[in-house]
């Protein structure tokens, strides 16, 4: 590094400024990003959520009193007359 004197020229501390200030960005985001990657999998549990499927979450809201019988077995149906590859296949 040129010095201009006995100190750093205007250029050089800029960069110096710079620098430090790319640093310490990198290392706050380095650690968010580790905290909400493990916030991410402790809250999953560390497995991998399956999808659940229409007649699941179906039964669920049954089961949680969203819907009465007489909707759930009409919104069964319709769901067991849908082919397993889904409309239009």
């Amino acid at each position: 590094m040129m010095y201009y004197g006995n100190g750093m020229n205007g250029w050089a501390m800029f960069f110096m400024i710079v620098n430090s200030l790319l640093f310490w960005s990198l290392v706050i985001a380095g650690i968010a990003a580790i905290v909400r990657y493990t916030g991410r999998a402790a809250q999953s549990g560390g497995a991998v959520r399956h999808a659940r499927s229409p007649q699941q979450t179906l039964a669920e809201r049954f089961a949680r009193g969203d819907i009465d019988e007489e909707e759930y077995r009409r919104r069964q149906q319709v769901l067991d007359t849908i082919p397993a590859n889904g409309p239009g296949d």
